[in-house]
């Protein structure tokens, strides 16, 4: 275990478990070398199924340089329809190749136009639209470029294989007959990726934390303030200005254009008659769209539950199998073949008397040490964990009630399980990384420990 690079460390995730220095390099050099392929559970009907109970066209499109949303508008202007007619499972961006289905109400096969980088198939009929549910996990397949020293991937891939609770060395390699690639099943700490903070600026559970706090002018401030190295410095400017002066109309015409979440609260604040209030930085936040309302709250959630593996890592604690006081949860039995997922609504506390038989289920992938996205409905474990779930909680002010939030700012809570564990095939020429992960677990924490760089790189 090493120490995590800084801005790692900014959100959470403060160590590396692998002790050998990273190859180096970069991910997304190009478009073509960053491969993701969604697994849905969906089933569909032919195309020639009858449209009466089947009203939706599901397709399957492999993209390059289209991020979902905007192929999904795109596709409806094309179709004629309305963009709320076009569903999808997971969301992408557009700096890969992805592949994905698509459901389309009311419409035909002959609908479907020609768009320049997306290849579309037509899968079939479904009686009902694609909904996030229904994604299982994702597959990729990632080329490292330029990286310092290739050769050092295999023995990271040896610790991992170890972290992951598996057998010493690599008896599940697999070299091919051109000896260019070997397959090992590796395990690493789920930690929530830099994107769910903010890759360059890494301020969203700042936001998130503020909010739960009951502080929203703080919640507005750290949103429009913390001026970042990597942003252009006449938004540096901007938000200097506005940490300094809370000039809102003058902040609204320093802000550029393109940062439109920004210019909405300046202008939503430069509107009010005298001083903001609580109340008017509650109502400038509740402009913003709500899905990203939501990620404020879900970000907070995820920088306490990184805080909570980081502190797991420093006392020892195993990530593979169960202590006293844990809570596990058990395996969704409908998961694609190939990929562990796990159920949390599915959850069981460990007492002395079940770490044994849990410890089974664990080794077994039918099991899963879980850690809380803290909300309004958590209970937290017993023993150690519970002891870290709470130290952390006190340190960043925070117990479950404080979720108890108006409109989209409210969460329940959830469990999620620590370990994420897949079969990575390593090539060489180029070094290039092929795994599948469960919805939710991101593939830089895969890349991470292979890269050891700043997470720009990691895309």
């Amino acid at each position: 275990m090493r120490p995590a690079h800084s801005t790692e460390q900014a959100v959470g995730m403060e160590h590396y478990v692998t002790d050998t220095d990273g190859v180096g390099g970069r991910l997304r050099a190009d478009d073509d070398h960053f491969r993701v392929r969604e697994r849905e559970r969906f089933d569909t009907e032919p195309v020639d199924a009858p449209t009466d109970a089947y009203p939706y066209l599901v397709v399957r499109a492999t993209l390059s340089g289209w991020d979902t949303n905007d192929f999904a508008g795109r596709l409806s202007d094309a179709i004629g329809v309305s963009r709320e007619r076009v569903n999808w499972a997971g969301t992408k961006d557009k700096y890969a190749v992805t592949t994905q289905l698509f459901s389309i109400y009311g419409a035909d096969p002959e609908d479907l136009p020609e768009v320049r980088g997306a290849d579309i198939e037509i899968v079939g009929r479904a009686g009902r639209s694609l909904e996030f549910g229904d994604l299982a996990g994702n597959e990729f397949e990632l080329v490292v470029s330029d990286p310092d020293d290739p050769q050092r991937a295999t023995e990271i891939t040896d610790e991992l294989h170890a972290f992951g609770g598996l057998e010493d060395g690599t008896d599940e390699t697999d070299d091919d007959a051109a000896g260019d690639e070997t397959t090992v099943s590796i395990g690493v700490p789920n930690f929530f990726g830099q994107q769910r903070f903010g890759s360059r600026r890494p301020v969203t559970h700042e936001v998130g934390l503020e909010i739960v706090r009951d502080d929203w002018a703080g919640a507005v401030m750290a949103y429009l303030g913390n001026p970042a190295d990597a942003e252009p410095e006449s938004t540096q400017e901007a938000r200097a200005f506005v940490e300094e002066t809370r000039d809102w109309q003058e902040a609204l015409e320093r802000f550029p254009n393109r940062l439109r979440y920004e210019r909405s609260l300046c202008h939503g604040l430069a509107e009010v008659d005298g001083d903001p209030d609580p109340e008017d930085y509650r109502a400038a936040l509740e402009r913003l769209p709500s899905n990203l309302q939501r990620l404020f709250v879900h970000a907070a959630q995820s920088y306490a539950f990184n805080l909570m593996l980081s502190e797991r890592l420093e006392r020892g604690l195993p990530f593979d199998e169960p202590v006293e006081g844990d809570v596990a949860c058990f395996a969704d039995t409908d998961s694609p073949a190939g990929l562990e997922l796990p159920d949390t609504d599915r959850l069981q506390r460990v007492t002395d008397r079940r770490v044994r038989s849990v410890r089974r289920h664990c080794e077994r992938g039918r099991a899963f040490v879980t850690a809380p996205l803290v909300g309004t409905e958590t209970e937290l474990a017993d023993g150690e964990q519970g002891e870290i779930e709470r130290a952390v909680l006190d340190e960043l002010d925070l117990e479950p009630a404080d979720f108890d939030l108006p409109g989209e700012f409210y969460s329940s809570g959830t469990r999620r399980a620590i370990l994420v564990r897949t079969t990575l095939s390593l090539g060489t020429e180029p070094l290039t990384l092929s795994f599948g992960l469960p919805k939710g677990s991101y593939a830089t924490v895969v890349c991470r420990e292979y890269l050891k760089v700043d997470p720009v790189d990691l895309g």
